[in-house]
């Protein structure tokens, strides 16, 4: 039986750009004596989450997706024969924005995506939303994956993970930086129920501000074949403290259980949906700080 192994890099930044590719370079070579297919990083690892109010600041930490930076993780996913999400702080000719590259085994990007629900309630007002979600087609040694990708913040919008099961999505990966309570870990608990997708998480551990570790993995499986009642989809919660944590997703069994079940795409009336796509936003939702 297939399975796709992720490394959730829950992991402390170390300072600066050159000492996080450094030790981000080291834990992705941890990760693959692990056995894992793919390593993902926390959200806008480049920088740890720094989003300065000086905008001189703020874009002086912004790199390009053709930044020694992010090639050098292309270059490693290539040598050591494994995918790898990393994340930063993009440059782009406007507001920079708050990217994952992900390159596979080979090295090759398979996508940039950047985050389209930005916190503009917070410091992510200083930054660009992204434009759309992708899915690849990841080639991982076994055989091919079908792998999205949110962050953070689009995690609390149900459209998020179900956009990427629409596109064809089996695992999504998802770059955090924020404190992972039973609220925000029953979303993705739920987006994995509701789609029949399994979605990995990666939280900053306790020590960096704002972040208390708890990554997450759920293998979106709620009822097994032959057995009686449903079951908890969490393959693993890491604690607080800094690790990397491997999580096995049963890709075979979760294609099998994909063509039975009664979620993702099966019985959807998207006719009678209208309302999702208005940009209509009534009391009590209005907010003065809401950007198009």
């Amino acid at each position: 039986m297939m399975s796709l192994k992720i490394a959730l890099l829950q992991i402390m930044p170390r300072g600066s750009l050159e000492e996080n590719q450094r030790f981000g370079a080291e834990c992705c070579r941890s990760a693959k004596a692990m056995g894992a297919d793919i390593a993902v990083f926390p959200e806008m690892y480049s920088c740890g989450y720094r989003i300065p109010e000086d905008k001189f600041t703020l874009n002086a930490l912004a790199i390009s997706e053709d930044s020694g930076f992010v090639t050098s993780f292309g270059e490693l996913a290539a040598g050591l024969d494994m995918a790898i999400g990393i994340t930063f702080l993009q440059k782009t000719n406007t507001l920079p924005k708050n990217s994952i590259c992900l390159f596979d085994r080979f090295g090759k990007k398979c996508f940039t995506y950047s985050k389209v629900h930005t916190c503009d309630f917070g410091d992510e007002c200083r930054l660009a939303a992204g434009e759309d979600f992708y899915v690849t087609d990841l080639d991982t040694g076994k055989g091919t994956v079908k792998v999205g990708a949110m962050i953070c913040y689009d995690r609390e919008f149900p459209e998020s993970a179900r956009i990427l099961m629409l596109k064809g999505a089996e695992v999504i990966i998802v770059p955090n930086a924020c404190p992972m309570e039973i609220n925000r870990i029953s979303q993705l608990r739920a987006r994995a129920f509701e789609n029949m997708t399994a979605i990995a998480t990666v939280n900053y551990p306790c020590g960096q501000p704002d972040c208390n570790g708890h990554s997450t993995a759920f293998d979106g499986i709620a009822y097994k074949k032959d057995a009686h009642g449903s079951r908890d989809t969490l393959i693993i919660e890491a604690g607080e403290r800094e690790g990397i944590y491997p999580a096995d997703i049963p890709i075979d069994e979760l294609r099998e259980y994909r063509l039975r079940e009664v979620h993702g795409n099966a019985y959807r009336r998207p006719e009678k949906y209208g309302e999702l796509v208005s940009e209509e936003v009534s009391p009590p939702f209005i907010r003065s700080d809401k950007r198009k």
